[in-house]
């Protein structure tokens, strides 16, 4: 035990999950027991920076600063040799975005971008697909995998107010406000998510689905930890933070008729109609004042708050690839697909 560990150091998270490749084995083989070698920065950068292997070792070790794993020593959060690797997974993540992410110009070019609603049959449009033919074992799918983030809606955002000021800071400290319930702990939105999973006959404790999500599903939600744990890269995550606001309305629209649409719930409803209200609003807010505010202070990190939002395309249209793909071949998009759903629809 380490003069910073109190008497019981162990964290009560999730159980840790099945490894997919060499460097998470590695990785969860040393979590678990505290014996055995981490895999070597060379090997960390060997691994396909988009894979299973590499992402979920990336969220494994990013979830340490959050609510970490079960039998995992809380004090692990900052061990250096976990920094290390943590920082080699990284930088070929990162690496393949800038590589991979065309940013055409500037945060209003992007922004402006984002205004504009992708086709009806779209191959990336989940919430019109499910809008428009999901049926419900889609829905318990969706909200399965978007579980990874959503059961920690607007922590990884939060890594970020210390690092703005003035007219930014105010803005985000107004939505991230909002997100954790003005004030009232049954209203914050990731506690509306689980009530939402109830509905839908899921599990909502925190970490869940791991092992059922596919390695596009851990990309988009690694990107926001990776952006908010470097403060070299808050303009990028105001750009993430952006992109989350200014499009939530329309497709958590879309998402709430779908619910209605299987019955799914009044929880189920709730939790995207909260953000039809609460988004449109935050997306003022956003533009004007945290975007705004903060190229007003650093204008010299405009090209970071477009690669943000490009980035963040570039992932959830990999994402929606990936789950449309599967649904419309009448396939699961799960790695573990779902038992079925036994809480019966209200009528």
């Amino acid at each position: 035990m380490t003069a910073l560990q109190g008497p019981d150091a162990t964290a009560q998270g999730p159980e840790l999950p099945p490894p997919r490749g060499p460097v998470s084995a590695d990785l969860v083989a040393w979590l678990r027991t505290g014996t055995g070698a981490l895999p070597t920065c060379a090997r960390a950068r060997g691994a396909h920076p988009y894979g299973e292997d590499a992402q979920l070792a990336l969220y494994l070790l990013y979830e340490l600063h959050y609510q970490g794993f079960r039998t995992v020593d809380d004090d692990l959060e900052w061990d250096p040799a976990l920094l290390s690797l943590r920082r080699a997974l990284e930088e070929s993540f990162l690496h393949a975005l800038r590589a991979d992410v065309r940013v055409s110009g500037g945060p209003d070019e992007a922004m402006e971008s984002l205004l504009t609603e992708p086709a009806a049959d779209s191959r990336t449009s989940v919430s019109h697909f499910l809008q428009r033919e999901g049926h419900l074992w889609q829905l318990r799918e969706y909200a399965a995998l978007r579980s990874l983030y959503h059961l920690k809606e607007a922590d990884p955002h939060a890594w970020v107010i210390p690092r703005l000021r003035g007219r930014a800071k105010a803005g985000m400290v107004a939505v991230e406000f909002d997100e954790f319930g003005a004030g009232r702990a049954e209203d914050i939105h990731s506690r509306l998510f689980a009530d939402l999973m109830e509905d839908l006959g899921l599990e909502p404790a925190y970490g869940g689905y791991v092992d059922s999500a596919p390695a596009e599903a851990f990309a988009t939600v690694n990107l926001m930890s990776l952006l908010g744990l470097h403060r070299a890269l808050r303009g990028a995550l105001v750009g993430h933070f952006a992109t989350v606001e200014v499009t939530s309305p329309p497709a958590s629209r879309r998402l709430a008729r779908a619910m209605r649409r299987n019955r799914a719930g009044p929880a189920a409803e709730r939790y995207y109609d909260e953000h039809v209200e609460a988004d449109a609003v935050h997306e003022q807010i956003v533009r004007r004042e945290v975007v705004g505010g903060l190229l007003r202070e650093e204008p010299r990190l405009a090209p970071d708050v477009a690669f943000g939002i490009e980035a963040t395309g570039f992932l959830e249209d990999r994402l929606g690839a990936c789950l449309l793909g599967a649904w419309r071949s009448g396939r699961s998009a799960l790695r573990v697909p779902l038992g079925p759903h036994t809480t019966a629809s209200p009528v």
